[in-house]
Order: structure tokens, then C-alpha cells, then sequence
């Protein structure tokens, strides 16, 4: 952390940017502020935005804060951090792929969040329910890096000054100053401050790495000097990982990337299926652009003695270094604004989930009743990620906590899938895939959170995916779908390709 004797001027720089953040933002909801008339408009924003919106909204929910902090400290130590630039653009484009199946069948059952999708498919109220909980478990691990990353924010924000305690309970208020609008506006406020935060994050973020690139101190001249060691990937010659420690990292992402809930309800947001694969086209550019810049600035800087000193506080320590308080509080303000928005993004979509999928278990809710339900599945939310944020605050390599969660979420693809581009699988099959992968996920995690040396450095997700794919395809082939069941599927897939029985009306109602 930077010491500065004369500090008190410097937390008016700080703290005054912040404030300035965050009163535009205020000022963007109530400017386009709408009362929601149904909880599907709560949920969903009445399928209303256009590409521009789907595509910021998307990137929103990809990037949170923890990557300018974890994935940022990635890149400081070698080549590794640019893996997620490959799995990000490969993955976005399964949102293209689902476009028209996953939105049609959003709107003709008003679908809310993505189990509810997979229930509907697999015609199982138990599939939506198993899906839901593998989702929040997964999202959960995000929600808590991006409170450390608010509190490391304020932690410099103060120039060091304030205790660990004091820092998260301040980047706690910051995340509910904004979930109060969350929370009462649903994803209509979502995605009008997403535009509005992504502009912040990604734009001006990568606007200001690319400057330093260029004119920087430590500028794109230093990436020709790197250090043999920095430029190998694990699993080549002279490193502890195996051959498929790469593909282990990588696969994952790009299966997984439509797996996250706050990703797939991005579908359900849209005017229509033309927005989301436009929105798609934009989502790529945006979302590998930022990334790709930001990495080759995290490898630029990273022969500097004082990133090298704390490589998960780098970003802060390289803006301050070049461009003194001025440029820390602009640092400052794009990783709030990062961060905010995805957390926003994952608090919204599990209390979604929470209320459409599972407090919906003995009996069913009114609009009303579900959206309280969400609100309150919010406020727990919160406040369980905020206690487990201050108890592993030091934990060093936080970007673990992101790969742990991509082991789970994966298990949701080969329901997913299947269910949107085959005929293939039946409800036994997705429940007992789904139930495989986990518990195989999360056993093999606890004695090799990071990877398995016996298999050539695969993780416990690939095992657990490798072991859900065996159970869905023995079940589909086991268990014999009668005639009722095949007909109800068929009828789900004429509705995307619009075809229609001789009265004129369609297959399913």
C-alpha cells in the first residue's frame, strides 16, 4: 500500500470520484426508472432491450471487479492470465448458437431465469429445482470476490489507513446503496446501469491501459524483456502441472460460459432473437477486447518491484505509481463500477431463482408473493457473501475460488445442451447427471482443489462432467420415453422452426 504523509488532501480525490460515481448512477435509475407490472417483468425487464444493451449487460456479468485484482495477478506472474481471453470469445458464442430455441421457448412460457428452461424441456419440476441450487452454490464464490475487490478498492481509496474490518464493512454499504434499487427495481435498473457502469469498466478501462501502453512508464517496450519464465504456460517443460492443465482451465470456460444464470437470462432480456445474436457479435468484441488489453498492461507492469510486492493489488499500485492520486481514484471508480455491476448481476439472478424455482416447491405464488421472495432471497444472499468475503479476505490465490466455481456450474451443460440442440435425454437422465457431476465435483475438489497430478493435471469438474455425460446418455438409452413425451417434444421443437398444424395454430400452447 502506498504511504503518503499528506493523506487527508488525497481522500477527497478518492473518495470525491467515487461519490461522483455513484450519484450518476443514482441519477441514471430514477431517470429511467419503470414500475414493474409483473413479476416476469421483474425478472426479465419485459423482453424489451435492443443489442447494444444485451452486449454490456452480457460483459456486466462476465467480468466482475476480482478481475482487475485476481485475474489481473494472473498476468503478472506469466502468460497463464491470457487464458481467459480464449475461453470468453469461444464461449459467448454459445449464446448465438441458443439464441432461437432458448428465446422462443422464453417467450411462449414466459420463462424467468434458465432451471426454469431446463424444467420445462425435460417436462420436471425436480430438474429446475437441482439446476437452481447447483447455480446459486456456483454464483455464490463470484459474489464474494467481488466484495473483497470493493474492499481492496476502499482500502486504497483510504490510502491504507482503514482496517480490513472497517474497508469491507465500507465495501458491503457501497454494494447495498446500489441493491436497494436492485432489489426494488429488478432488471429494468440492471441493465440501464449496466450500460452506464460497462461504459466505466471496460471502456474507460481499457481506454487507460491503452494509454499507458503507449506512453507509459512501463509501456508495451517492457514486453519485449520479459523473462524466459513468464512466457511458458503450465504443463510445458520445467512446471509442477500436467499436460492437460490448460485444457483443464479452458474447457470449462467455454463449456460453461451459458451455463452461468446471469449469462443465460441475458436471452430472456431481449426484443427478440435478432438483439441477442447482434447483442452476441458486440459481447465478443467487448467482452476479449477489454480483456486482452488489460492482461498485455498486467504483463507490461509486471517487472515492477512494487506490483511484484503484491501482484493482486497491481492494477492500483501501477495507476498510482504513473499517475499519482489522480489516476488511482480513476483506477478507484473503473473497478467499483466492474464490480458493482457484476455483483448486481448475481444477486438479481439468485433471488430470482430463489422465488421462481425453489420457494415455489409445496404450492404456487402469486406475482406479489414472488416478488417479495426475491427481494428477501437477495438480502440473505448479500449478507452470507459478505460474512465468508471477511473470512477469507487474505487468502492468496483468489482467482481459485473463480475456477472451483467453474468446476460445479459446468455440470449443468449437458442437460442444457442436449436439451436445446437434440431430442435427445429424458428427466431421469439431466437429474442423474447433474447429481453425478456435482457430488464428483465437489468430493474430488476437497482433496484436489486445484488440479489431479494422476490425470495429467485434469480438474475435478472435467471428472465430474466426463461421469454426468456417462449417466444422461445411459439414462436416455435405460429409461424408454413414451409416445406423450416423444409428441411434447417434437411439439417444443416445430415452435422454433414455426411450423404449424393445418388449422393455423401452433403445435403447443
Amino acid at each position: 500500500m502506498m504511504n503518503i504523509s499528506t493523506a487527508e488532501p488525497h481522500y477527497l480525490i478518492t473518495f470525491g470520484m467515487i461519490g461522483l460515481f455513484l450519484a450518476v448512477m443514482i441519477g441514471v435509475l430514477y431517470a429511467t426508472n419503470r414500475k414493474s407490472t409483473s413479476f416476469s417483468d421483474y425478472a426479465v425487464g419485459g423482453r424489451s432491450y435492443g443489442p447494444w444493451y444485451i452486449a454490456m449487460s452480457y460483459t456486466n456479468s462476465w467480468w466482475p471487479g476480482a478481475t482487475f485484482t485476481a485475474f489481473f495477478a494472473l498476468s503478472v506472474g506469466g502468460v497463464i492470465g491470457f487464458y481467459g481471453a480464449v475461453y470468453s470469445t469461444l464461449g459467448v458464442t454459445a449464446m448465438y448458437l441458443m439464441a432461437k430455441r432458448a428465446w422462443k421457448w422464453g417467450q411462449h412460457f414466459n420463462l424467468t431465469t434458465q432451471p426454469d428452461l431446463l424444467g420445462m424441456r425435460y417436462n420436471s419440476p425436480a430438474v429446475k429445482r437441482v439446476a437452481s441450487i447447483i447455480g446459486i452454490i456456483c454464483v455464490f464464490p463470484w459474489v464474494v470476490m467481488g466484495i473483497q475487490a470493493l474492499a481492496l478498492l476502499v482500502e486504497f481509496a483510504s490510502f491504507g489507513r482503514w482496517s480490513v474490518t472497517t474497508c469491507l464493512i465500507a465495501g458491503v454499504l457501497l454494494i447495498l446503496v446500489r441493491q436497494y434499487w436492485t432489489v426494488s427495481m429488478g432488471m429494468r435498473g440492471l441493465i440501464m446501469t449496466d450500460m452506464y457502469q460497462g461504459l466505466i469498466a471496460y471502456g474507460l478501462g481499457a481506454a487507460v491501459c491503452l494509454a499507458l501502453l503507449i506512453n507509459g512508464v512501463h509501456g508495451y517496450g517492457q514486453l519485449a524483456t520479459l523473462p524466459p519464465e513468464m512466457l511458458k504456460i503450465p504443463g510445458a517443460d520445467g512446471t509442477h502441472y500436467g499436460t492437460w492443465y490448460m485444457f483443464s482451465l479452458i474447457f470449462p470456460g467455454v463449456v460453461g460460459s451459458m451455463c452461468w444464470p446471469m449469462s443465460f437470462q441475458r436471452i430472456y432480456t431481449a426484443s427478440g432473437i435478432r438483439s441477442v445474436k447482434k447483442g452476441t457479435l458486440l459481447t465478443i468484441l467487448l467482452v476479449g477486447g477489454f480483456y486482452a488489453i488489460l492482461m498485455l498492461f498486467a504483463t507490461a507492469v509486471s517487472q515492477d518491484a512494487n506490483v511484484q510486492a503484491n501482484p493482486q493489488n497491481g492494477f492500483f499500485t501501477a495507476l498510482f505509481d504513473q499517475g499519482g492520486p489522480w489516476l488511482l481514484a480513476v483506477a478507484l471508480v473503473i473497478v467499483l463500477a466492474a464490480s458493482i455491476g457484476h455483483v448486481d448481476g448475481c444477486v438479481q439472478v439468485c433471488g430470482t431463482q430463489f422465488a421462481n424455482d425453489l420457494a415455489t416447491w409445496n404450492k404456487p405464488r402469486s406475482d406479489r408473493q414472488l416478488t417479495v421472495l426475491a427481494k428477501s432471497g437477495m438480502v440473505v444472499f448479500i449478507a452470507a457473501a459478505a460474512l465468508l468475503a471477511y473470512l477469507t479476505f487474505n487468502y492468496s490465490r483468489l482467482q481459485l475460488l473463480a475456477q472451483i466455481s467453474y468446476q460445479g456450474i459446468i455440470q449443468l451443460a449437458v442437460p442444457l445442451f442436449f436439451g436445446i440442440f437434440s431430442r435427445f435425454g429424458n428427466r431421469q437422465g439431466a437429474l442423474m447427471g447433474m447429481l453425478t457431476g456435482i457430488v464428483l465435483a465437489i468430493v474430488l475438489t476437497v482433496f484436489f482443489p486445484d488440479d489431479i497430478p494422476a490425470l495429467g493435471s485434469l480438474t475435478s469438474g472435467i471428472v465430474g462432467l466426463a461421469g454426468n455425460l456417462l449417466a444422461f446418455v445411459a439414462c436416455g438409452l435405460f429409461f424408454k420415453t413414451d409416445t406423450a413425451e416423444k409428441a411434447r417434444v417434437e411439439a417444443l421443437f416445430a415452435l422454433t422452426e414455426n411450423i404449424r398444424q393445418p388449422t393455423g395454430k401452433p403445435l403447443i400452447n
